[in-house]
């Protein structure tokens, strides 16, 4: 979600030091709170960015690597990254989340992404494109 480190506050980097966790058969029980929007990308979608409203904290029940059976409340950007690792598996990608204006505009920026047109800092497949094209 965070591809960038420059897009990260200090106070962000603080909150969200140290937040490596597995979630085995994980399953969101609640989000709750008032919206708040936070300016999203994805190493899977490079060179775009959008503001993106999730609720500010969640609850939810996992397994962690010894299959021990947890329920945990995540807040703020914590919560954020859950939610946005979680809509993946669930197939749904941040810009999924966008108004149609806004999908609009980044319209051609996705279509060259899908073809392969993009220039990552990362190594990209696109197992789907042959050779040549």
């Amino acid at each position: 979600m965070f591809a960038e480190d420059e897009v990260l506050t200090e106070e962000e980097r603080i909150e969200l030091k140290g937040f490596k966790q597995t979630f085995i058969n994980a399953e969101m029980i609640e989000e709750s709170g008032d919206e708040w929007v936070f300016n999203e990308g994805c190493l899977s979608i490079p060179d775009v960015r959008q503001d993106v409203y999730r609720q500010p904290k969640v609850t939810l029940e996992y397994q962690d690597e010894d299959f021990k059976t947890h329920t945990e409340v995540l807040e703020g950007l914590a919560a954020r990254v859950f939610q946005h690792e979680f809509d993946h598996i669930e197939g749904v990608l941040f810009t999924d989340k966008l108004s149609t204006l806004k999908k609009r505009l980044i319209k051609k920026k996705l279509e060259n992404i899908s073809k392969g047109k993009i220039n990552a800092d990362y190594r990209m497949r696109f197992p789907n494109l042959k050779k040549g094209k």
